[in-house]
């Protein structure tokens, strides 16, 4: 009786990794990715005054222009708005090129 319990058992489960698969509900989890020490401080709510600074000037933007959800063009506008610069590979660093 024991057999038959655990093989009832065995094809429940079965049955909900198909339903689960079917609706994207897939509960099986890859290798994560490592964030940085400065996202993750972000993410708790510990920001650096360099992304403080970052994120008033989005919110000014959105604010002044009426944009909840400013284009990549318009955040790269901010950017440079705000003092940013591309800088050439020869400006870069040995350790910044990687």
């Amino acid at each position: 009786m024991d057999d038959q319990v655990k093989e009832e058992q065995r094809k429940e489960q079965e049955r909900r990794n198909v339903v689960d698969r079917r609706l994207g509900l897939d509960r099986r989890r890859g290798p994560g990715r490592r964030r940085s020490d400065d996202r993750k401080s972000a993410e708790e709510g510990n920001m650096s005054d360099e992304q403080f600074d970052f994120l008033m000037a989005i919110d000014h933007y959105k604010r002044a222009n009426g944009r909840p959800f400013p284009t990549w063009t318009e955040v790269l506008e901010v950017i440079k708005a705000i003092g940013y610069r591309k800088v050439s590979e020869s400006e870069l660093s040995p350790c910044d090129a990687e």
